[in-house]
């Protein structure tokens, strides 16, 4: 055991000289996986863009879901152009706009405008429910996608994934939902049935833990709540999602964005063709973890049945 470990060490020891030798930015790596990994834009509300890229490079996570506090509405084409040449610059795409909340139909024109001015074709929003045959109207004169994203017994609008489905599946089908499996759990709902269930209308997926089944379940990092996260991957390869897959929670801690970026990011690279070598590294982190080494001790061997 010992000499495997000295071995792996010389192996993970010469990646990480070999990855400093490659020009920045530094392309994802190759996963096998059909989906993305991405980050919700609300994630770093208490994080400036600057703070945010830098972030996403130590994550290694290449696409991020615009919201108007890092690129306001207003933004002129110039504030715009600039703001996808630093995104370039880390080689992060931004990949949609939102969350945004429309209560009115001029706010709906606001938004499918503004994410055509970004260069965007997927809007994440709120509309009220009396706006979806309006919405309707827009996604066909746009050929956007629209995710309507599920909030949960916080709010009485759209707080489940069935609830979304009810409302959209009679509409365009460029309408659908952000599917917040964490909200949809906090509802009462399985997230993994639903986005099979689903699946047709699922444009954008946020990714979170909770605590619990109920209004009283609250945010914690992946891998310490109820979740069935192997369960609800494997339904996402079963399903053939392409779209992303973003880690969406509020924090005041840098040190809590990356500790959930780097569990966010573990179950990539698990498909049939590294399956072994991502085995071997699975191991090699989980003897780091119990000797100490590793501050995901408690959150890599839920992994294992991924």
């Amino acid at each position: 055991m010992r000499k495997l470990l000295l071995f792996l060490s010389a192996i993970v020891v010469s990646m990480m000289i070999s990855a400093q030798d490659r020009p920045d930015p530094q392309p994802a790596a190759d996963t096998y996986e059909k989906f993305k990994v991405g980050m919700a834009g609300y994630t770093f509300v208490n994080f400036d863009l600057d703070k945010t890229l830098q972030t996403l490079e130590k994550c290694d996570v290449h696409y991020l879901c615009i919201k108007d506090f890092h690129l306001p509405f207003n933004s002129t084409d110039q504030q715009i152009a600039d703001f996808h040449e630093k995104l370039k610059s880390k080689g992060v795409t931004g990949y949609a706009v939102g969350p945004i909340y429309m209560k009115t139909e001029q706010e709906i024109d606001n938004a499918f405008e503004y994410a055509k001015r970004v260069g965007v074709k997927l809007i994440v929003g709120v509309p009220n429910y009396d706006l979806l045959p309006y919405l309707d109207k827009k996604v066909k004169e746009y050929d956007f996608n629209y995710a309507i994203h599920l909030h949960g017994p916080d709010m009485p609008l759209y707080p489940d994934a069935d609830d979304v489905w009810e409302n959209v599946k009679d509409l365009d089908p460029r309408i659908g939902m952000c599917l917040d499996i964490g909200h949809d759990r906090r509802n009462g709902k399985d997230p993994v049935a639903d986005l099979e269930k689903y699946i047709s209308r699922v444009f954008d997926i946020h990714l979170k833990d909770v605590t619990g089944a109920s209004k009283a379940g609250y945010s914690v990092e992946v891998g310490r709540g109820i979740l069935d996260i192997p369960g609800f991957v494997r339904m996402l390869r079963k399903t053939g999602y392409d779209g992303v897959v973003t880690f969406s929670a509020r924090t005041q801690q840098e040190g809590s964005v990356h500790r959930n970026c780097r569990i966010h990011r573990l179950f990539q690279g698990r498909g049939s063709h590294n399956e072994r070598q991502t085995k071997i590294k699975d191991n090699f982190i989980l003897s780091l973890s119990r000797k100490g080494l590793c501050s995901d001790a408690n959150a890599i061997p839920f992994f294992y049945d991924i």
